[in-house]
């Protein structure tokens, strides 16, 4: 895709320039619905050049400028996946126009497996770390400025973000955890076998997107942060197999919990 036309037509439609951006995954973009982003300014994925129609359950595809809890925010209901035949330069097209458009930071949502076997399903995640198991990097290919060549992922979810969303949960009074997320390309499910193989790398969760776009959104200097909804135990770990249908169900039965943990975060968003 054209990643110049496809900016110019996202600055020209972009009425302010967000402090976050909010990506909603599977089952999470009740908050695109929230009265806030009724009266906002929303732009559909195919209004941008290059950005083909949202093909996934779950994925409304289109981009809401509001302010939520006093705070100008994009929320980006549903996204590009590697699965769908998309290529990588596709799926992280939008942290490149947040980038370019100066936004300084993304809050990454997804729904996931629960790997770790003392989680629960409607359980919420912070991401600390992920690990990349789809095979290929966002990054393959020329470098595009003005990001290094060479991105340090020393520390990929942004600590002090963490602390704020903790802190969010705390207040709220909910249960959050903390763990490692593992991508896998999908979208078959996973294995019984891979998903031992992926608890003994140290995944506490597996989802089948997020770690492309964390890549490219650090590359493109803003800080990121990761919250999974832990939508199904992983396979293997129940007697029964996996649906999406699952996945939704478990999303929005976690949907006020989860709007109410953004909404506090936002609200006392620190960058």
């Amino acid at each position: 895709m054209e990643l110049n036309a496809a900016f110019d037509a996202f600055r020209a439609r972009a009425p302010f320039v967000p402090e976050l951006a909010i990506v909603l995954g599977s089952g999470l973009g009740q908050l695109a619905h929230c009265p806030e982003a009724a009266g906002g300014v929303s732009l559909s994925f195919t209004e941008i050049p290059g950005f083909p129609q949202q093909t996934v359950v779950g994925h409304a595809g289109k981009m809401i400028f509001c302010e939520l809890e006093g705070r100008k925010v994009l929320l980006q209901a549903g996204r590009f996946h590697f699965y769908e035949g998309n290529p990588m330069a596709l799926c992280t097209a939008p942290m490149r126009l947040y980038g370019r458009l100066g936004v300084k930071a993304v809050l990454h949502t997804n729904a996931a497996g629960a790997v770790n076997g003392s989680y629960q399903v409607g359980d919420l995640m912070v991401i600390s770390d992920h690990i990349n198991f789809q095979g290929t990097n966002p990054l393959i290919g020329p470098n595009l400025d003005p990001g290094p060549r060479f991105v340090d992922m020393t520390e990929p979810y942004d600590a002090d973000l963490r602390r704020q969303i903790h802190a969010a949960a705390s207040a709220c009074g909910q249960r959050l955890q903390e763990g490692v997320y593992l991508a896998v390309t999908g979208p078959s499910f996973e294995t019984p076998a891979e998903i031992r193989a992926f608890r003994a790398l140290g995944a506490d969760a597996v989802g089948m997107s997020t770690v492309p776009e964390a890549i490219v959104a650090r590359h493109e200097g803003m800080k990121v942060a990761g919250i999974s909804c832990l939508c199904n135990m992983a396979a293997g770990m129940l007697p029964q197999p996996l649906t999406h249908q699952e996945v939704l169900e478990a999303g929005a039965q976690s949907a006020a919990r989860f709007e109410a943990l953004v909404r506090r975060f936002v609200r006392g968003l620190d960058l």
